[in-house]
């Protein structure tokens, strides 16, 4: 009788699951939770952004904590096209040709190493309207689905539309209308050719790149822009 009770109460030990597997599952539980909510959100608010003007994730940090933000949205009609021109050739050269993911740019850097990060445009806009910044696995496997589902239901003119309002071109600098009046003094439509592969080289560095004072290595980075400017790149799915 004893040795039956021994051994009941062993095999009832085992049954229950260790403290730390209890936690190990709230803890997948739980990130299984925040990871739906994190893909839900877009999925609901995407399509309103076919007509509403969206703000970023870091417009609002930055209001909430106290910082100043600028911001003048302005229609892709009102922006130079040579700017336009000058962020496709800068950020994201075969714009018109992939659907929101350039998977041979991401296979290039997988199989290569390279320390470049491989986001279009519709990636930088899903991480702007939706994630947070800086790098990790976690947040560039979220965009790629939320950014292939944008560019389904904007279309290539509204994304390029959303990007310029929103993305930031210095300290609470948010948008290309914002960034000409700062930088420059003009309009977003009015910039020169110069000035607008100089804010289109600003994009990756907003921080420290200071387009109304260019660097050397920016001047040498513009001179290349300028020439892929020049070349034409390919605009045409946003009527240019």
């Amino acid at each position: 009788m004893v040795g039956n009770r021994t051994a009941e109460a062993r095999r009832t030990r085992l049954r229950k699951p260790a403290p730390r597997r209890k936690a190990w599952r709230r803890i997948v539980r739980w990130t299984l939770v925040v990871v739906a909510v994190i893909v839900a959100i877009p999925l609901l608010v995407v399509p309103l952004y076919r007509v509403a003007a969206p703000v970023s994730t870091l417009m609002l940090w930055d209001r909430i904590t106290g910082g100043e933000v600028d911001r003048r949205w302005v229609t892709l009609d009102e922006v130079s096209p040579t700017l336009v021109r000058a962020v496709v050739a800068s950020e994201d050269n075969f714009f018109c040709r992939h659907h929101g993911v350039d998977w041979g740019e991401v296979r290039e850097v997988l199989a290569t190493g390279a320390d470049r990060g491989a986001s279009t445009i519709a990636m930088q806009t899903a991480r702007n309207l939706f994630l947070w910044q800086g790098r990790s696995f976690v947040r560039k496997g979220l965009e790629v689905p939320i950014a292939l589902y944008a560019d389904l239901v904007l279309g290539k003119r509204r994304m390029m539309e959303i990007y310029l309002n929103i993305a930031e071109w210095g300290p609470g600098i948010f948008g290309i209308e914002a960034a000409a009046q700062h930088h420059f003094g003009v309009s977003a439509v009015a910039l020169t050719p110069r000035q607008a592969v100089l804010l289109a080289i600003t994009l990756p560095g907003p921080l420290s790149r200071d387009p109304a004072a260019p660097s050397a290595s920016m001047e040498r980075v513009a001179a290349i822009i300028a020439d892929r400017v020049a070349a034409g790149p390919d605009v045409s799915c946003l009527g240019l």
